[in-house]
C-alpha cells in the first residue's frame, strides 16, 4: 500500500521542481505587501514609499534565493546518500 505523501513533501516536491517561480511569487507578494504597509503611512513621499518597498522586496529575494540554494542542497544530499545505499546494498548481494 501505497505511503501518503506529508504536506510538507508535497510542497517541496513543488518547490525544488519551480524554483524560480517560487522565488518570483515571494518577490511579487513582498513587494505588494511593502507597498500596502508604506501606503499607510502618510508622512512619506510616492517616491520613497516606492523605493523601501524595492528595498524590502530586494531582502525577501535574496532570503528566498539563500532558501532554494539550501533546499538544492538538501536534494543534493539526500540523492547521493539514496545512491551510497543502492551501492552499498549491491555489494552485499
Amino acid at each position: 500500500m501505497a505511503e501518503r505523501s506529508s504536506s510538507f513533501e508535497l510542497i517541496r516536491r513543488w518547490v525544488v521542481k519551480h524554483k524560480l517561480r517560487t522565488v518570483g511569487c515571494l518577490w511579487l507578494s513582498g513587494i505588494g505587501g511593502s507597498i500596502a504597509y508604506n501606503w499607510s503611512r502618510p508622512n512619506m513621499k510616492p517616491s520613497v514609499k516606492i523605493i523601501h518597498a524595492r528595498l524590502h522586496a530586494q531582502a525577501l529575494t535574496l532570503a528566498a534565493l539563500a532558501g532554494a540554494a539550501m533546499v538544492e542542497y538538501y536534494d543534493g544530499q539526500l540523492k547521493s546518500n539514496s545512491k551510497n545505499d543502492v551501492k552499498q546494498a549491491d555489494e552485499w548481494f
